[in-house]
């Protein structure tokens, strides 16, 4: 029994069993309960927003929500409407322990798109005002450097309220930095696609040249060397 519970508590891959069992993709509180009565409480969810686009960062959130006072409706950013998701991000900052990090254009280029995202993911996880016991992340892969363990869930903003939370918290944060950055950069349309490659964004750019917000190591902006 003692051995079990040592390998429930160590940190996962995400493709392990360990601690979880396949879910359907309808997000619960199951996961956080599962982890709970492993040991581990309390447990964060922490998602990214901004890996796409042509311009801007890649904004990271950490949640980890009160279970008497969930918001109802959580789920993946991208199955709720903007006004929805304003609203649960309110609500969510009104009820949930809640941090976020953001990796800039520059750190993107200078690293890559999955190393900044991670990056901005642990500076997250790490700045919680209430330090997790535990983490559930969306996608492959947990950070490296955090002080607790955790699990990678393929599709975690559908299977867990807190990952789907997070990845609220940080969906509606980049499109109001980036509908920020429209008013100093109106040239690109910046409020209308968020810094996606859509056929404005690619006008702008053609017409205009990029910007300091712009991913010059991500097609069509990258130069090719011969």
């Amino acid at each position: 029994m003692v051995c079990e519970l040592r390998r429930m508590t160590r940190s996962t891959s995400p493709d392990s069993p360990m601690l979880f069992e396949d879910n359907p993709l309808v997000p619960t509180f199951e996961l956080e309960l599962i982890a709970r009565r492993a040991g581990h409480w309390p447990v964060a969810g922490a998602d990214e927003a901004g890996r796409g686009p042509l311009a801007g960062p890649v904004v990271a959130a950490a949640v980890i929500l009160d279970p008497e006072r969930i918001p109802n409706g959580l789920n993946d950013s991208k199955q709720l409407t903007a006004a929805r998701r304003e609203e649960l991000f309110v609500e969510i900052l009104a009820t949930a322990t809640v941090s976020i990090a953001s990796s800039s254009a520059g750190r993107i280029d200078t690293t890559d798109i999955r190393k900044a995202s991670l990056d901005a993911m642990r500076r997250a996880i790490c700045g919680l005002a209430v330090p997790a016991s535990y983490v559930l992340t969306d996608g492959l892969d947990v950070p490296a450097g955090l002080a607790c363990p955790g699990k990678a869930v393929v599709k975690g903003d559908a299977r867990s309220f807190s990952i789907a939370a997070a990845s609220i918290v940080a969906k509606v944060t980049r499109d109001r930095m980036m509908t920020r950055a429209g008013i100093v950069f109106p040239a690109y349309g910046f409020a209308a696609h968020a810094g996606y490659g859509t056929p404005q964004h690619r006008a702008g750019i053609e017409e205009h040249g990029p910007c300091s917000l712009h991913r010059m190591s991500f097609r069509p902006l990258r130069k090719e060397t011969v």
